[in-house]
């Protein structure tokens, strides 16, 4: 689908914002600008760190898809996500007379057809969903861009299945966990990548400290004392209940221990991935809304939770997520005008959780994480990608030679250009290769 910006909606949409764009915003922007106006459906790969402004880069592009006529699509990992990119982007698209649609797992029969009968017939003009977006009873009139949040949560073929309900739509997948140069290289090399390398002015740097678990109750006194001066907090924990087989804290029973013990006197709500769907949402809307003081949580706040009042942050066992996960949790505070602090509460279990820790603790930049993250666990680990057949590289290595592997990146681009299909005699060999190594993923 070939997208032209016929109502200048480019330049338009920063203004539908409360924000002025930045310098990286605007460059990410030019380059789907320009890749919207070729003959070949875009296919890019759009990095930035927490708070960079991603969403409001794609919601650009998304109009700008329905400005020239065709639908768009949002897929996100979780319905937390889902209903809250549906919320920020429809505020927008009010301005535009732009009809936007929630698609989740959680929804009556009646409300489910509407939906699908206003996407078949073209009146809602951007879907947002979950996984239910690529069921086989969702058809769109003309799905012109689809956008994947939180990519590397989705399978190709997940991603591919959305792809197929449009004819050739470009495709903007997203990810706030930063992937450093050689990995992207590698795991998405058939994709362009813009990085969005530069936050909106006016985000709170956050002072991130690292606590013996003896000190915890010195932790909530200062929680107390933050929500007395007028802010909100969210304590994180592993597990959602009980395990006889993980010795770890649990959301359940720390809820009811600081809803009973050093905090009885705060709003303490509770939110975990097994709750229902209506539960949820409305637990996130009452913290949202300052109706909470403190949300008790697991990870599934992880990602795309906007509460601009949540000032601090504590999380318990903070030895038993990973790098890059802790980066994305500390991300949910610091969003409002409120200096942010984030507690860390683990013992020194090694120099493992040394390393880990004592990064987060020097600095906020997610790709100096990202990149120490890939050191520390190798390629194989990085995003649990070892499950998604990530290869050993015989020559070079992940976490160093980027300069070899984008020069193996290049020569191979320009051999597909002059031999897609890999015919010539001298290329045979490796046509073999690919389809002995691939043969399950080669479509003919």
């Amino acid at each position: 689908v070939v997208v032209h910006d016929r109502q200048g909606l480019f330049q338009r949409a920063e203004g539908a914002f409360s924000f002025r764009f930045t310098g990286a915003q605007r460059r990410v922007l030019e380059e789907i600008r320009q890749d919207l106006m070729k003959p070949r459906p875009m296919a890019r790969l759009l990095q930035g760190d927490v708070g960079s402004g991603k969403t409001a880069v794609a919601l650009t592009a998304l109009l700008a898809a329905w400005g020239d006529g065709h639908q768009g699509a949002l897929m996100a990992p979780t319905e937390i996500l889902a209903e809250q990119h549906y919320l920020s982007i429809r505020s927008v698209c009010r301005r535009f007379g732009v009809n936007v649609g929630l698609l989740v797992g959680a929804q009556g029969k009646r409300e489910r057809e509407d939906l699908l009968t206003g996407i078949a017939s073209g009146e809602i003009h951007i879907a947002v969903g979950t996984h239910a977006l690529i069921e086989e009873t969702v058809a769109f009139r003309s799905l012109g861009l689809v956008v994947v949040d939180e990519q590397h949560r989705f399978g190709v073929a997940q991603r591919n299945r959305l792809v197929s309900k449009g004819a050739q739509p470009n495709v903007l997948v997203m990810t706030a966990t930063p992937i450093p140069r050689t990995l992207s290289l590698t795991l998405y090399g058939d994709l362009d990548v813009s990085v969005l390398d530069e936050l909106p002015p006016g985000r709170q740097p956050i002072r991130t400290i690292w606590h013996p678990p003896s000190k915890i109750d010195q932790i909530y006194r200062v929680v107390d004392r933050e929500i007395e001066s007028g802010g909100q907090a969210f304590v994180v924990c592993p597990l959602v209940e009980e395990s006889e087989e993980v010795a770890r804290t649990n959301a359940v029973d720390l809820h009811q221990a600081l809803a009973i013990g050093p905090l009885s006197h705060r709003r303490v709500g509770l939110l975990h991935g097994q709750m229902r769907s209506a539960d949820k949402e409305s637990t996130m809307a009452r913290f949202r809304a300052g109706e909470l003081d403190i949300l008790v949580s697991t990870t599934v706040v992880e990602v795309g939770v906007d509460v601009p009042n949540a000032s601090v942050m504590v999380v318990v066992d903070a030895d038993a997520f990973g790098l890059a996960q802790l980066h994305q949790l500390r991300g949910r505070i610091g969003r409002g005008s409120r200096p942010s602090t984030c507690y860390l509460v683990a013992a020194s279990r090694g120099p493992d959780v040394k390393a880990r820790l004592s990064a987060l603790v020097g600095t906020q930049d997610g790709f100096v994480i990202a990149q120490r993250d890939l050191e520390l666990r190798g390629p194989g680990e990085f995003f649990g990608m070892r499950q998604s057949g990530l290869p050993d590289l015989k020559v070079a290595d992940l976490a160093t030679d980027v300069a070899l592997l984008e020069e193996a990146r290049f020569d191979a681009v320009r051999l597909l250009a002059a031999d897609p299909e890999l015919t010539i005699a001298d290329h045979s060999p490796l046509a073999r290769v690919v389809e002995e190594k691939y043969r399950a993923l080669i479509v003919h």
